[in-house]
Order: C-alpha cells, then sequence, then structure tokens
C-alpha cells in the first residue's frame, strides 16, 4: 500500500509539473504578446523612415539613428502639452486628494443621517461608463462657456475621485471607532481629527492612490479631445495624437514613435519604481473589506 500511494503521488508531481511548464508557456507566450508592441514602439523610433517602410520586417535598427528624441523635444507643440497637462495634473492631485481624503475619513468614521445611502449611491456613479455621460457634460460645459479650455478637465477633479474615496474608506476600516471617541474626550474637532490622527493612518494608501490617479490624467485621451479644440490647449496624449495625422503624411514614423516612447515615459518609472506599493495597497484594501 506504501509503494502504491509513492507511486500515485509520484505521478501526481509529475502531472503537476507539466500542468506548470505549460501555465508558464502559455503566460510567457502572453506576456511576449503584450510587451512586443512597446518594445517595437522603443526600437524603431531609432530607426530610419526606409527601415520602417520597407517590405522586409525587421526589429533591430539598422543603422541606430538617436536624432528624433531631441527632434520631439524641440517641437514647441509637444512641450506645450506637456505643460498643459501638468496644469491639469497638480490641481487635480492636490486639491482632489485632499477632498477624497476628506469624504473617505467621513463615510468611514462620521456619522450622520444617511450616510450608508449617499456612499452607495457614489458607487454606482462608478458604474456608468464616461461615454454615457460625455454629451451631456460637454453640452453643460459649452453653456458654462468651459470648453476650449482646461477647465472641464480640472474642476471635476477638484471634487475628489470615488475609487480614491473607496479605497481610502476600505483602508481605514481597520482603525477602531474607539480612536473616534477618545480624540473627542480630548476636545479634537473633527477636521483635527482627520488631520492630526487619519490622514497619516492613510498617508501611503492615499500616496498610491494618487499615483494611479497621475497616470489615469496623464494617458487620459477622450474628455481632452471632447472638450478641447483649441490646440494651445491639446493634453500630451492630443498632441500625440496630431503628430500621427501631420508626419504620418510625411511617412515619418520614428519621429512619432519618439513622440510616444517620450509620452509613455514617466507612466512607466513611476509604476516600476512604486510598483511593490501599489501592489500592497490593492492587496491590504480588499482584504480590509
Amino acid at each position: 500500500m506504501a509503494k502504491l500511494d509513492e507511486k500515485s503521488s509520484e505521478v501526481k508531481t509529475k502531472k503537476a509539473k507539466i500542468v506548470d511548464r505549460i501555465v508558464f508557456t502559455l503566460l510567457l507566450i502572453g506576456a511576449i504578446a503584450m510587451v512586443f508592441p512597446l518594445i517595437y514602439m522603443l526600437l524603431s523610433s531609432f530607426m530610419t523612415k526606409n527601415q520602417i517602410l520597407s517590405a522586409n520586417f525587421s526589429i533591430i535598427p539598422n543603422p541606430w539613428k538617436f536624432g528624433k528624441y531631441a527632434e520631439v523635444l524641440q517641437k514647441p507643440e509637444f512641450m506645450r502639452g506637456l505643460r498643459n497637462t501638468l496644469i491639469v495634473a497638480m490641481p487635480v492631485l492636490i486639491v482632489g486628494g485632499f477632498t477624497s481624503s476628506l469624504a473617505a475619513f467621513s463615510f468611514s468614521k462620521l456619522k450622520f443621517k444617511g450616510k450608508d445611502g449617499i456612499f452607495l449611491g457614489l458607487l454606482a456613479t462608478m458604474m456608468i461608463p464616461f461615454a454615457v455621460v460625455m454629451i451631456p457634460q460637454y453640452v453643460m460645459f459649452t453653456k458654462m462657456g468651459w470648453t476650449n479650455s482646461l477647465l472641464p478637465l480640472i474642476i471635476p477633479g477638484l471634487f475628489g475621485n470615488v475609487s480614491i474615496i473607496f479605497f481610502l474608506r476600505q483602508n481605514l476600516t481597520s482603525v477602531p471607532d474607539s480612536m473616534v471617541e477618545a480624540a473627542k474626550i480630548d476636545g479634537c474637532g473633527y477636521f483635527k481629527m482627520y488631520y492630526k490622527i487619519f490622514l497619516p493612518l492613510m498617508k501611503g494608501a492615499l500616496m498610491t492612490q494618487i499615483i494611479l490617479w497621475f497616470m489615469g490624467i496623464w494617458n487620459d485621451y477622450l474628455a481632452p479631445t471632447i472638450f478641447i479644440q483649441d490646440e494651445q490647449w491639446f493634453t500630451l496624449q492630443v498632441v500625440i495624437r496630431s503628430f500621427n495625422a501631420y508626419y504620418a503624411v510625411n511617412s515619418d514614423y520614428p519621429l512619432i514613435m519618439a513622440a510616444s516612447v517620450l509620452a509613455i515615459l514617466p507612466t512607466l518609472l513611476l509604476f516600476f519604481f512604486f510598483q511593490r506599493y501599489i501592489i500592497e495597497s490593492m492587496a491590504v484594501t480588499g482584504v480590509k473589506g
């Protein structure tokens, strides 16, 4: 019996190893398929026009050309798009991060009538895709005279982000409510309580969510395309689109690829440097729910 058990366990171990290898191979193929366009974008930014347009597909630049990045950085529209994106991101992240954390503290630790209903109503807005509300928003912002400016991209974000409110509220569920009562006894007001006690406790989660929000703002293409037609207010992703429309006529694909690499570089660096904190924050938030 013991020998039979040993043989069956060996068979199971071999089957498990085979399954693991198959799964690993499939995941590797999927990873290569996902990463390959980024690798080709990077390498093609160092190619010549003729090599990209050649009938013979090649990945390695021959010869290597390094001048397109300097050419992109000398384009005033690219630098203007970078400036506009930062103008949108900075106030939204600072003010919106503050209002989101304040709302998360309120929904987590304060007691007021209709709290659960209001919170569920906010969560319900996460189920509505932007494509559903973009036309009503465009009409509203047009009547307010905000279109062809950065205001439609900035003002709504100042009131907070529902996803961040949800995650921070989940993060605060591990903090005992007795801390609120203790702070009240010490004569601490609600805002002082938020600022002195609870904001430091959720600082790590808040920074993680702000990084993710920055990546979303940086890569936003649809909203600026809808609300802005004036080139002087184009954000970076819209500038990349205009590069594609203008320079593709001249087949200057290396320049388009170089601009795309420069546009994606900040978000890639942020993710690689902070990926451990982002994953930990997501895991902890999920467990605390």
